[in-house]
This record gives C-alpha cells, structure tokens and sequence, in this order.
C-alpha cells in the first residue's frame, strides 16, 4: 500500500471524528482546516507541499490552482461529481498532469426528497401564512409534478411524491423508458411539462440552463418552482419578471441556487441558505464514500 505523505482539507469538509481518524491509516500527515480560504491565493497557500487534497463543492480548483502546487497527485471530492464539465476541479487540466481526482455521488439524496415534500405540503395547505397554491388547502395527491433532469435526486424526490399520489412528468435529455414502466412517471417535452404541471422541480445539473422568457410564459401564474440543483436553472431577469406574476413562488435549498441574493427581496421566494441534502445520515454517507476512495487510490481497495 502507498501512503500519502500529506493530505490538506483545504475547507470545512464535513468530516466526522471518526472519519478524520480513520485518514490517518493512510497518510503520513493530515491537516484539516474549519475555515473557509478567503481566495485562490490562500488555497494555495493552505495546499502548500501536499500531495493530496480534500475538496467540497462550493470551491473552484482551477488550472491557476492547480499549476502552483507541483507536488499535488491526488483530490478527493468530498462532493458529487458527475462530469467534467460540471465539476468545480478542472479535472481536464488535473488528468493531462497526472493528479487523479475522485468524488462521490448519491449520498444526500433523502434530505433533497424531504426538503420538497415539507415545503410543498406548507404551500399546498398554506401554513406558511400566505393562501394555498391551488386556492384550496390540497394534498399532494393528484398535482402534476414535473421534473427537469431525472437523476438520482430527482428520483429520490419523485419516488416520494408518487408515494403521496403526485402525477409525475419529467423532461430529459434521454428518455427513462425505465421509469415510465416502473414507476408511472411520463416523459414530456419542455414546454409541454411547463404548461401543464402545478409543481415543477429542476434538479439539473451544475451550469444547465433551460428556463428562458418565453419558457416563463409558458410555465405562467398560480406554480411553484423548486430549484435543488448547484446553480440556477434559469435566466435571472426572465424569473424576476415571471415573480411578478400572480401565485409564483420560487424555493431553493442553497445560496449558490438561488443565484442573486436580490431574489431574497422578493415576498414569494424562500431559501432556506444551506443544503437540504446535508443531513447527518448524508455526512455519514459521504465520510464513508471518501474514505473508500482513499482507500481505493492508495492500493487497498
């Protein structure tokens, strides 16, 4: 087994005792830091000479980064990583250098799904202090839920609205023949899904962009939008006007979602400003899934 001769968490990580502990087995040195950097200059600072780095999602780990730490081989991704070209580490650049990079996946998907059903029920039976979303205190069951992008989020936060009778649609790149015969789920066109649903959730990837003015207008008055993804799904100006319509409401876990802190003006958007899938069970998730690719990468797994 190689051992890492010194492994930086260059941000809080979300790592447990435990997990902390158990880095030790594989590395010389380990330095965690409980601070966020204040810029590139001390991220570079705080990597220093080491060979290994812990990363979180909310960082950008750049070319000019990764070109002034020549002793860096490895980043584990303590955050989903699902292409290059959503990620937040230039892993185009890191591959062409030798520097393995590594993340994880489907770890705080429950909290997601939790987060939508709570607060859609508070709209749908306006305990929030504002009237209900349909005119009348109603369940969830029999609304039209559209989805953009069917990923493991999204299913998990689908699977629990069809489990409270939701009608669920969805708009993909690919289509989830899968699903459709499983689950009862409906693959629609966009502008399709927009028109005709109560409730549409994006849970698209990182810098996807599918909602535009004329996809506002379609979407239209008296609908809720959920946006649990890592960035806007929407064209900023084209949503500030669609608020301004009757019974819009705009709800995202995370500020990097929401987009313009402007936004929070607005009586009819709520943030709650942290990530909903960030649960205890979901660190524990995540601690586990790190560590196995540690492992993995120093020869044990």
């Amino acid at each position: 087994m190689k051992k890492i001769r010194k492994l930086t968490a260059i941000q809080p990580v979300s790592f447990l005792p435990e997990g902390r502990e158990a880095v030790k087995e594989y590395c010389e040195e380990a330095i965690f830091y409980d601070t966020e950097p204040k810029d590139d200059r001390e991220i570079i600072e705080r990597i220093g000479d080491s060979d290994a780095v812990f990363v979180s999602y909310n960082r950008t780990i750049g070319e000019n980064i990764l070109s002034a730490c020549p002793n860096l081989q490895y980043i584990g991704m303590c955050c989903s990583l699902y292409s290059a070209a959503s990620s937040n580490v230039d892993i185009t650049y890191a591959e062409e250098h030798g520097i393995r990079v590594t993340g994880i996946r489907d770890y705080g998907d429950e909290g997601v799904a939790e987060y939508v059903i709570a607060e859609l029920i508070r709209r749908l039976h306006g305990t929030d202090g504002n009237p209900p979303l349909l005119g009348e205190i109603s369940e969830i069951s029999g609304i039209k839920a559209g989805f953009l992008g069917m990923g493991a989020s999204a299913r998990a936060v689908a699977k629990g609205l069809s489990a409270f009778g939701a009608d669920i649609r969805y708009y993909s790149r690919t289509r989830k023949p899968e699903l459709e015969e499983e689950m009862g789920y409906t693959y629609q066109e966009l502008h399709d899904l927009l028109r005709e649903c109560d409730v549409v959730c994006s849970c698209l990837s990182k810098n996807v962009t599918l909602l535009y003015e004329p996809e506002f207008e379609i979407l239209g008055e008296n609908k809720l939008l959920f946006n649990t993804a890592l960035s806007p799904c929407f064209d900023m100006k084209a949503l500030k006007q669609w608020l301004n319509k009757e019974n819009t409401w705009y709800y995202c876990d995370t500020l990097m979602g929401l987009g313009d802190e402007t936004l929070l003006e607005f009586c009819n958007v709520n943030c709650q400003k942290r990530s909903s899938g960030m649960t205890r069970q979901a660190v524990e998730r995540l601690n586990k899934k790190v560590l196995d690719n540690l492992r993995n990468y120093c020869g044990q797994g």
